[in-house]
């Protein structure tokens, strides 16, 4: 994996601009994979810090260990309060530049060496800054916050138990990231700790189906609880699970280009988002990490209305998805399917 941007491995698109108006959600894009290399140059400069590599180049990475190893020292250059609202400013002003009319944000603490033993503090923070956008009239945003597949059950009950404690309304789900593979089955380990949060109100989201297989999602489903899956595609892969998904109507959140540069699969015309459209299942099109990517979400609507051939009519079909399917509360909802329905 040298290098995870893909604007040169993906043909150029016919016409991402009106994909701007079109009123939609993201659902699956990480705060940690949204910071500009000048951002990143700047807070580097403020601390003292080194970069890992040339600003040119500071997002090639060598290797998944390298790639995760540069969001630890990412996250790590943020260290006041007013730095964290600023990264939190600059995702709304990112997602308005893309047309989105909400997003569910996913950040997992245990990147942030600074802020990962004060949650409170670290979502006071993050939404002084949505606060600051909102009054400029950039769209809303709901917070994910993601366990690590890593961590063990105990940790994981932590920090639910503070988010249930703390019952901040910029707070929507729990959420958990991570490498599947690498970590093997943790459905089992980290139930109890979506059950608590189930019973608190949040709502659940998992990444499952990338780095694992279509038994991850089932994980995801049934022992998790999980309302939409993160990634998934790999669903494909049995029947019976696309059946789960398609039956009880559980939303993917796909993400195109990532699942291509982190080779899930070769081509974008190999990828299973229509299947999975086709068969049934809710597909939403999202970023993941739009910056290290270099992508933005109207570029993923367009690449794949290019390759599988979209029209109006199925692109609104996915923007109603990603609506639907995300956390926002139902007057946004109904506004932005109302705006919709006009496009």
């Amino acid at each position: 994996m040298p290098d995870r941007r893909v604007s040169q491995d993906l043909p150029m698109v016919s016409d991402p601009f009106r994909l701007r108006s079109l009123p939609r959600a993201e659902v699956h894009v990480h705060l940690e994979g949204c910071f500009e290399a000048a951002l990143l140059e700047q807070w580097a400069r403020r601390h003292g810090e080194s970069l890992p590599r040339p600003v040119d180049r500071l997002f090639q990475f060598q290797g998944l260990a390298d790639f995760l190893e540069f969001l630890d020292w990412a996250c790590g250059l943020v260290r006041t309060r007013e730095e964290l609202a600023e990264a939190a400013y600059a995702f709304s002003l990112r997602m308005d530049n893309s047309g989105a009319g909400y997003a569910d944000l996913i950040v997992n603490p245990t990147h942030w060496r600074q802020w990962v033993t004060r949650l409170p503090a670290m979502v006071d923070a993050l939404d002084a800054g949505f606060r600051a956008a909102e009054q400029d009239g950039l769209p809303r945003v709901g917070l994910c916050v993601s366990l690590l597949r890593t961590q063990t059950a105990e940790a994981a009950a932590q920090v639910v138990d503070e988010l249930v404690a703390l019952r901040h309304p910029r707070v929507v789900a729990l959420s958990i990231d991570g490498n599947e593979a690498a970590a093997g089955r943790t459905g089992p380990r980290f139930a109890e700790a979506f059950k608590r949060a189930a019973a608190a109100g949040l709502r659940r989201t998992v990444h499952a189906g990338e780095s694992s297989g279509p038994e991850g999602v089932r994980d995801a489903i049934e022992l998790l609880g999980a309302e939409r899956i993160d990634h998934g595609v790999r669903a494909i892969e049995d029947p019976a699970v696309v059946a789960l998904l398609v039956d009880r109507q559980i939303p993917l959140g796909i993400c195109p280009s990532s699942n291509l540069v982190l080779k899930v699969y070769p081509s974008l015309e190999d990828h299973p988002i229509e299947r999975l459209r086709r068969a049934g299942v809710p597909v939403s099109i999202n970023t993941d990490d739009p910056a290290l990517l270099d992508t933005t979400l109207e570029r993923e609507y367009a690449l794949c209305a290019q390759t599988f051939g979209w029209d109006d009519a199925v692109l609104r079909d996915l923007a109603r998805t990603s609506i639907e399917a995300s956390f926002a509360d139902a007057g946004l909802k109904s506004e932005l399917l109302g705006r919709l329905a006009r496009w």
